[in-house]
């Protein structure tokens, strides 16, 4: 699974063009109810996989204040 969507360009592709603005709404309406569905039954777990991808394995680096920026 990937961490990031897809670029505009490819998501464009994979939404059919020709649903009415009620199919369209239904669809939404559908995964927002999947996506608070998965929250309340994921959400710790998905907030540590977020906080996981956010920051990277091992030591920070070394901060030295005198270095300019």
């Amino acid at each position: 699974m990937s961490a990031h969507p897809p670029p505009p360009s490819q998501t464009a592709s994979l939404i059919p063009l020709h649903w009415t603005p009620e199919q369209a709404l239904a669809v939404f309406e559908c995964l927002q109810a999947l996506r608070h569905a998965l929250w309340d039954t994921y959400g710790p777990q998905v907030q540590q996989a977020w906080r996981e991808q956010l920051v990277p394995d091992g030591q920070p680096p070394q901060f030295d204040p005198d270095e300019p920026f």
